[in-house]
């Protein structure tokens, strides 16, 4: 006797949509049936704008934002402060201080922060690069802006540490931002009240 199971190109959807982070099994089988019942021109645009983020985006080779061009805007804005660079772990963690309108100068994203206990060590995440570029244009300061938590302390200091000789000043956000906290997800007022009480680093 034949037993009914989903259609490939359903069975499908959901086993891609399931290995996206935070979406298990039954949250990928409701979107792949919303997508289902609604209008064809969602699937269309969403499929569309699948390909082009892979083929109109690309990863600043100086900063590591994610960006259209290379260099990204920032990078090439003649009018942001090029003797300071914010040290941020996410792309999203840029777009947070960026929303506070206090900080004028350039940035540095590491993609990670350090945490053996996961596997991401130092060759994971950009600090060589950071290295390389500081030792071409040393800055007068570099903040240090990564998360609240052990990961982000233990990825700062040594950030600190290698970069010493190549920055005049290094400073971290003040704890304006609560222990554990992703910046990502913090609101513009404690950014900027982070940012503005931002102290020496130890």
């Amino acid at each position: 006797m034949a037993r009914m199971s989903l259609p490939a190109p359903v069975a499908r959807l959901i086993e891609e949509l399931s290995r996206l982070p935070g979406i298990g099994p039954r949250t990928a089988q409701r979107l792949a049936f919303y997508l289902l019942r609604s209008s064809p021109d969602l699937a269309r645009n969403l499929s569309a704008a699948l390909v082009n983020l892979r083929d109109q985006t690309v990863w600043c080779s100086r900063c590591f934002n994610l960006s259209e061009n290379d260099p990204c805007p920032i990078c090439q804005d003649p009018d942001r402060d090029q003797n300071r660079i914010c040290v941020v772990e996410e792309p999203l963690d840029l777009l947070a201080i960026e929303r506070t309108g206090l900080y004028a100068g350039l940035y540095h994203v590491l993609h990670g922060s350090l945490s053996p206990l996961e596997g991401r060590n130092v060759e994971d995440v950009k600090i060589a690069e950071l290295v390389e570029r500081l030792q071409a244009h040393p800055v007068a300061e570099l903040i240090l802006a990564m998360d609240a938590d052990h990961e982000g302390d233990t990825t700062a200091s040594y950030v600190a540490q290698v970069a010493a000789a190549h920055a005049s000043r290094i400073t971290r956000l003040a704890r304006g931002l609560p222990t554990g906290a992703d910046l990502e997800y913090a609101d513009e007022s404690t950014i900027a009240s982070a940012l503005q009480g931002r102290q020496d680093s130890a």
